[in-house]
């Protein structure tokens, strides 16, 4: 599927953006080269071949580096709150705006 220069004015109408000519040509062959990965993608065969859960599935049984699950910051809620107009057991009242 290639776009025209056309199909670019008309979108970039839809969105409510102005694009110059060389703007267009430009975004132009983007979508276009995009579109010709995608249909790249799509011819290859796929059969058989069982979706991953996580990328990282691939490598097998992977012990991911995570740090530490520790508190390393100070609990400054209140501080946080000082400023705020209203505040009710910790929490920021707002008005409400949908009945």
């Amino acid at each position: 599927m290639a776009l025209t220069s056309q199909d670019i004015t008309r979108v970039a109408n839809l969105a409510r953006l102005e694009l110059r000519p060389d703007e267009t040509e430009h975004t132009l062959g983007q979508l276009n080269g995009f579109f010709a990965l995608v249909a790249q993608m799509d011819a290859v065969n796929t059969d058989g071949v069982e979706p991953l859960a996580h990328p990282a599935a691939v490598l097998g049984q992977v012990a991911l580096r995570l740090r530490e699950d520790i508190v390393s910051e100070p609990n400054q809620r209140d501080i946080s709150q000082i400023s705020a107009p209203a505040v009710e057991r910790g929490l920021f009242l707002v008005p409400k705006v949908i009945e």
